[in-house]
């Protein structure tokens, strides 16, 4: 028998432990138009932090500026406890090239989560069950085609100029391509896997990257496991575009109809 290989995903945040530093490498499978994908590298580094041995409980809050483009090739994450007290922790993380400056910055909250009382506002949207839904034809961008996107509302339509603007809003299925358990890992690289808003407003593609990335987990990994799903249900939209810069906020559900986690980012643009 053949040895199984490995997911697509884990071979992309891949890392191994250094004398100073944690190192990892980019994916041809997950790159973009001039990067790789900021999901995989905001994994990849969400990954280092969960492998660490001082790691205690699980992710909270993850918050990724992404500074300086990143090459294609190895790279080094300087991995630092800032503080811990009896049940949380606070890390930042530094990813560079070839000891050069710092490309991207990161800073993650952990948490040990213990039963509370809870308030559940969010309401599950309303949606088509994901079989029912087509999926999104593949585009040239390598990481969109690790996912299958099957929108139920809101599908990006890339097309001549229009007089009026597009709306922002979508709502659609997201889960691997090739199937795989649903993780705080790949979570987190979802959380970035929405097409920017500005595409779908002004139906072209126009240069795009994000800044800056927060995703705010809902759920812990027992929990987590304990769905044992390979897709969620997400919402995406857009308060503003102005001079430069647009926000995005999005929701991510899981079938069972649990928030498992919400995201905001401010993106860069050129139109």
């Amino acid at each position: 028998m053949h040895a199984k290989l490995p997911h697509p995903f884990d071979d992309a945040t891949r890392i191994s432990a250094g004398d100073s530093s944690w190192q990892g490498h980019t994916s041809d499978d997950y790159w973009a138009f001039v990067g790789p994908f900021g999901g995989a590298t905001a994994a990849t580094i969400l990954r280092a932090l969960i492998d660490h041995p001082q790691r205690a409980g699980d992710p909270l809050a993850l918050t990724v500026n992404y500074c300086a483009p990143i090459a294609k090739g190895p790279f080094d994450l300087d991995v630092r406890l800032v503080k811990a007290n009896r049940s949380s922790q606070h890390w930042s993380v530094e990813l560079s090239q070839g000891g050069g400056e710092v490309a991207t910055l990161a800073t993650a909250v952990f948490a040990e989560r213990r039963p509370s009382w809870e308030h559940r506002v969010a309401q599950y949207p309303d949606a088509k069950p994901f079989e029912q839904t087509l999926p999104f034809p593949k585009i040239a961008a390598s990481w969109a085609n690790q996912y299958e996107f099957r929108f139920v509302e809101g599908e990006m339509r890339i097309g001549p100029p229009q007089t009026e603007l597009a709306g922002t809003y979508s709502k659609l299925w997201i889960g691997d391509r090739t199937p795989r358990k649903l993780d705080m890992l790949s979570l987190m690289s979802m959380s970035d896997a929405f097409f920017g808003r500005i595409f779908h407003a002004r139906r072209e593609l126009v240069p795009f990257g994000t800044v800056s990335l927060t995703t705010y987990f809902h759920t812990d990994s027992e929990e987590l496991a304990a769905e044992d799903i390979t897709r969620v249900l997400a919402t995406a939209d857009s308060k503003i575009m102005h001079k430069s810069y647009a926000d995005q906020n999005a929701e991510l559900w899981s079938p069972n109809g649990r928030l498992l986690a919400t995201t905001t980012q401010i993106a860069y643009f050129k139109a």
